[in-house]
C-alpha cells in the first residue's frame, strides 16, 4: 500500500455544520475557547494566548499537502445557520507509510452537549477513511475527559489502551486513553 491520498477539500458540510480552514478573521472566536483553563486542562498544555492562536491560524490557514508524517489538517467548525466558530477538529498524519492518523476536537463549552463534536468528528473520520485513504484513526485523551470518550464511542472506536500517569499536567499526573478504529470497521 502507498501513503495516504493528497486530495483535501477546503470545506465539509454536515447536516448542521460547516468544517472549513481557519481564516484570520476567526481569531477572536478561537481565542474565546482556547484561552479557557477548563478547555486546556484535558490538552496537557496551558491555555493558548491570543498570539498563539494567531500563529496557529496563520500556519494552517492554507491547509496541508497531507503526505508526510506530522502533516496537520485543522478545520474550524461553524454552525451552518449562524456565523462564528464554535470549535475545531484536527487530523494529524502520524505515520504516512502506515496510513495512521490521530483525530482530535476542541469546542467552546457554550456549545457542549448538542452533538456538535460527534457530528464534526464523524465528518472528519469519513474524510480520513474515504478521500484520504487512512488505514487507522486513533484519539488520545485524558481518562477524566468523559465527554470525549463518549464521542469516541459514538464513532464506533474501541478503547485500546489505558496509560496510567503517563503525562504531567502542571502538578497533576494524567492517565491517557487511546481509542481507535480501522478503515474496515468504519461505517458512515
Amino acid at each position: 500500500m502507498t501513503a495516504v491520498s493528497q486530495r483535501i477539500p477546503t470545506s465539509i458540510a454536515t447536516e448542521r455544520l460547516v468544517l472549513r480552514l481557519f481564516a484570520p478573521g476567526d481569531l477572536d472566536d478561537r481565542y474565546a475557547y482556547q484561552s479557557l483553563p477548563e478547555v486546556a486542562r484535558f490538552l496537557y498544555r496551558p491555555p493558548l494566548t491570543r498570539e498563539g492562536c494567531a500563529e496557529s491560524i496563520a500556519a494552517r490557514a492554507g491547509g496541508t499537502a497531507w503526505q508526510a508524517d506530522d502533516d496537520v489538517l485543522l478545520l474550524a467548525v461553524c454552525r451552518a445557520d449562524e456565523p462564528g466558530v464554535i470549535g475545531e477538529v484536527v487530523l494529524t498524519l502520524t505515520n504516512a507509510r502506515a496510513r495512521q492518523a490521530e483525530i482530535g476536537w476542541v469546542f467552546d463549552p457554550r456549545h457542549a452537549g448538542q452533538g456538535y463534536a460527534t457530528e464534526a468528528a464523524r465528518a472528519l473520520a469519513s474524510l480520513a477513511f474515504g478521500q484520504l485513504g487512512v488505514h487507522r484513526v486513533f484519539a488520545r485523551l485524558d481518562a477524566l475527559n468523559t465527554g470525549s470518550a463518549r464521542v469516541c464511542e459514538r464513532l464506533g472506536m474501541r478503547r485500546e489502551a489505558l496509560l496510567i500517569d503517563n503525562d504531567l499536567d502542571g502538578d497533576r499526573w494524567g492517565t491517557e486513553c487511546v481509542y481507535a478504529i480501522l478503515a474496515r470497521e468504519w461505517s458512515d
